[in-house]
């Protein structure tokens, strides 16, 4: 009988330490948050809104608009190089979006939501 309570002593107490670990990760991972979790769990809350200073009216001529700063980091955020994606997209590449994401996605975009993960592979053949 007490080799059967030792047992279930060590047990519990293991399964207590492994629950403390898990809530002290998951602490970390909120507050730190190095897989930039929150933006996908409140996108309303992150979103940054374009200003006229960042992303200027597009020209109906060109029909080209800028990235925000909000949307470039949350490419840096994801181990994109943004510097092998243009910041200012031309009309061509705006069509090739459309094409690939839908009109409703790219007037998201360009409004200024953030860019996913399954956007960037979507659209990869419009980056090359």
């Amino acid at each position: 009988m007490k080799t059967l309570l030792k047992v279930l002593n060590v047990f519990f107490v293991v399964l207590g330490v492994l629950f403390f670990i898990l809530l002290l990760v998951g602490l970390y991972l909120w507050v730190a948050d190095p897989l930039n979790i929150k933006p996908l769990l409140f996108p309303a809350q992150t979103a940054g809104t374009p200003t006229s200073a960042s992303n200027p009216a597009p020209s109906s001529a060109a029909n080209s608009f800028s990235l925000t700063s909000a949307q470039i980091a949350g490419l840096k955020s994801m181990g994109i190089d943004t510097s092998k994606i243009p910041t200012t997209i031309s009309a061509a590449l705006d069509a090739c979006l459309t094409a690939k994401l839908g009109a409703t996605r790219t007037n998201e975009i360009k409004q200024g939501s953030l860019i996913t993960a399954i956007d960037l592979y979507q659209a990869q053949s419009c980056l090359k």
